[in-house]
C-alpha cells in the first residue's frame, strides 16, 4: 500500500482487528522520528544561540537578554522531556504496544494519536486520571 497521509488516517474506518496495522505503525513511526529530529535541531540551535551571548553594559538590556535566555531554556527543558517521551513511545511501537491505552488496553484512537502521537492513554482514561488528580489536589 502507498504511504498513508493524515487524511488517510482520519478517514480510516477499518475493523478493530486492523487497528495499528503495519501502515499505521509506519505512519506514526515516521511522525515520531520527524518530531524527534525537529526537537534535536531546536536544541542545537539553542546551544549555538547561547554560545553567542552578547555582552551589554546596560543593566536593562542585560536583564532582557537573561529573561529571553531563561525562557528559551525552559522551552528546551520541556522539549527535552518530550524527547524522552518520544523515545519511550518508539520503544512501545517496537514492542507492539503502541496505540493502546496503558490503563485499559483499549485502542487510543487514530485521531487522538494524530493530534498527540505520544499519547499513552485513551481520552476517557486521561480524563479519569485528571479528575482523580484534581480530587487529591483539592
Amino acid at each position: 500500500m502507498a504511504k498513508l497521509t493524515e487524511k488517510d488516517i482520519l478517514a480510516w474506518n477499518g475493523s478493530d482487528d486492523d487497528y495499528m496495522n503495519p501502515d499505521h505503525l509506519a505512519f506514526f513511526r515516521e511522525k515520531l522520528v520527524e518530531m524527534k529530529a525537529e526537537l534535536l535541531a531546536n536544541a542545537n540551535q539553542t546551544t549555538s544561540h547561547l554560545q553567542e551571548q552578547e555582552a551589554t553594559p546596560d543593566p536593562a538590556d542585560r536583564a532582557t537578554l537573561e529573561e529571553e535566555y531563561a525562557l528559551e531554556l525552559r522551552t528546551r527543558d520541556r522539549e527535552r522531556k518530550l524527547l524522552l517521551k518520544i523515545d519511550s513511545t518508539l520503544r512501545k511501537l517496537d514492542g507492539g504496544d503502541y496505540g493502546y491505552c496503558e490503563d485499559t488496553g483499549e485502542p487510543i484512537g487514530l485521531a487522538r494519536l494524530l493530534a498527540r502521537p505520544t499519547a499513552s492513554l485513551s481520552i476517557e482514561a486521561q480524563e479519569r486520571r485528571e479528575r482523580l488528580k484534581k480530587q487529591y489536589a483539592d
